[in-house]
């Protein structure tokens, strides 16, 4: 049922969007209730086996539920997920107390999935406490990431030339925890030798708004170790942040980031299902190919024409009887 629910959000067809409306309006009394962790980290990272890691500790540890929102990159031909996280998750897509969902970016910039506010709020009333989502990878706009989660947890490697990569401000800034993952075997010093010259480049940050100092872990998915200590820092933050006030803080600043990226995904939407204005559009694209006009005047033409056909909200009457503009 959940997974039919995520599939009718997820729908660009109009028929679907009014029920999918009413199921969200359903659920969103009985969500709230969990933490939502964002999982980013560099290519070859091993994301989907920490997560499964961090799945399995949960459920076996904690005796907690999990879903995990696996954000696949989408076929630029079929438009589908290419790289089907459940494969790579055995353990955990066996288990009957996870729910793990792949969904393809559809091109959204920030490695997440156009409907996955959505899909977190049905996961939450469907009883799952714990929300994973794994992205796509670091890229230029991991704040989608960061805005619909509570806890953001970059992965990085050691030994692998990424260290400058990992010490970018953007990414570290937006950081709550950073974990050396793949810390085993001979690469254990590499690993701790990185997770001192993370340490290190922390200090030159100034203090989080939540009060909290990120810090800097080592961890082995494929071993199973260091995930324990991963989830405790989870959790004291969480401690923290609710009793200064900051957890709520940023729950209601999730809602606001819902409702922009909402009217944006609403106008995306409206433009491209109007017959008139793909009508034009076509029209105008071989104008463009025929190097009859120029990309930029064929966009301001087609935006035109889609924001005359929008309605006019009527004017209202002044003070003095005469009409305000």
């Amino acid at each position: 049922m959940l997974s039919r629910a995520i599939t009718l959000i997820e729908s660009r067809l109009p028929r679907h969007q009014e029920a999918a409306q009413r199921i969200i309006e359903g659920c969103l009394p009985h969500s709230g209730e969990s933490l939502r962790i964002g999982i980013t980290g560099v290519p070859g990272v091993g994301k989907s086996t920490f997560i499964e890691a961090l799945g399995m500790h949960l459920i076996e540890h904690r005796a907690q539920k999990v879903a995990v929102l696996a954000v696949d990159p989408s076929s630029q031909f079929s438009g589908g997920s290419i790289l089907g996280d459940k494969t790579r998750m055995e353990r955990l897509s066996a288990n009957q107390q996870a729910f793990i969902r792949p969904s393809p970016s559809g091109g959204s910039l920030g490695g997440v999935a156009r409907r996955t506010r959505e899909t977190i709020i049905l996961c939450e009333a469907a009883g799952y406490r714990n929300v994973l989502i794994e992205t796509v990878g670091v890229g230029q706009s991991e704040i989608a990431v960061a805005s619909m989660v509570d806890f953001f947890l970059l992965l990085m490697l050691a030994g692998a030339g990424d260290e400058l990569q990992g010490i970018k401000r953007g990414i570290i800034e937006m950081a709550d925890m950073m974990a050396i993952n793949k810390a085993d075997g001979s690469n254990l010093a590499r690993a701790r030798a990185a997770q001192a010259e993370y340490r290190a480049a922390l200090r030159l940050f100034p203090p989080s708004a939540s009060g909290w100092i990120p810090r800097v872990l080592t961890c082995s998915a494929q071993e199973n170790t260091g995930i324990a200590e991963i989830w405790d820092g989870v959790l004291e933050y969480h401690r923290l942040a609710s009793r200064n006030g900051y957890f709520a803080e940023r729950r209601r600043a999730q809602l606001v980031d819902w409702l922009e990226a909402a009217v944006e995904t609403g106008i995306a939407d409206a433009y491209q299902q109007d017959a008139e204005v793909a009508a034009r559009h076509a029209t105008l694209l071989n104008e463009v190919l025929q190097g009859e006009m120029s990309p930029s005047k064929a966009a301001a033409a087609l935006v035109d024409l889609f924001l005359g056909k929008l309605p006019r909200s009527a004017p209202q009457a002044g003070g003095n009887g005469k009409e305000t503009p």
